[in-house]
């Protein structure tokens, strides 16, 4: 067997590249996805655990983290969750399970994409340049017949469009670029009313039926008093959702 690049090491085609952080337990994959992913541009660094994920975010700003799920100790669901609470950062899930309810429940963490192994290296790359393309989409226009707000008002909570910051009172409430998005959608729609078709959405920024439903809940359990019943994200049946809010 060849001699392994150390873990820790990073590939760095060049200092403004997109930075990705490979999080998988298995070395050999680590290894194989840094090679792969420096020869394509990218700066690469690897951690085998969670644990080592954190020590690296704290020292290091990615642009996007590839995330094994099936993981010994913390598995890459928990870490995943954790991640989105308190970093601006994109996530791709990484794993074994092909079923539905495991993709539901990679999508509950607010991860931006979710690919299933064995994977064409070739893929991996096109869903890295999605993911990271709708990014940056929602950062700098507005959809299409839709007009941009400063920020909205709605209970108790303020959303900045511009920064895409979303506040409890003075409390800073942590969002998903997912969330960030569907946010900035009401707020720049008419009365807050989004159809469900929008939403959802085509290409390579479209989501499922069932993805958008446990978008939209994910939202809710951060806005809602009782998201069972919401007060300000509610359901227009045969349309899609409104945000009921005051400029």
């Amino acid at each position: 067997m060849s001699q392994q690049a150390p873990d820790t090491s990073a590939i760095a085609p060049t200092d403004d590249a997109v930075h990705i952080l490979v999080v998988d337990d298995d070395s050999r994959i680590r290894s194989l996805l840094q090679r792969f992913l420096g020869k394509e541009g990218f700066r690469v660094t690897v951690a085998a655990n969670a644990e080592e994920t954190r020590r690296k975010l704290q020292q290091i700003a990615f642009d996007l983290l590839i995330v094994d799920v099936m993981m010994p100790g913390e598995d890459g669901i928990s870490l995943a969750t954790a991640i989105g609470r308190t970093h601006d950062v994109a996530v791709l899930l990484l794993t074994a399970r092909s079923e539905p309810e495991d993709r539901i429940r990679g999508l509950e963490t607010g991860a931006d994409d979710y690919l299933t192994k064995p994977f064409e290296p070739r893929e991996l790359v096109l869903r890295i340049q999605n993911i990271l393309r709708r990014r940056a989409r929602s950062r700098s226009a507005a959809p299409d017949g839709m007009t941009r707000t400063r920020s909205i008002r709605f209970g108790r909570f303020t959303y900045d469009v511009g920064r895409e910051d979303l506040s409890d009172g003075d409390e800073p409430v942590r969002l998903t670029e997912r969330e960030r998005q569907l946010l900035t959608m009401f707020a720049q729609a008419p009365e807050g009313v989004v159809a469900r078709d929008a939403l959802i959405g085509g290409g390579d920024g479209g989501v499922g039926e069932r993805s958008i439903d446990v978008q939209i809940n994910r939202l809710r359990r951060k806005i809602e008093a009782d998201p069972s019943n919401p007060a300000h994200l509610q359901t227009v049946r045969g349309i899609g959702y409104r945000l009921r809010f005051e400029e």
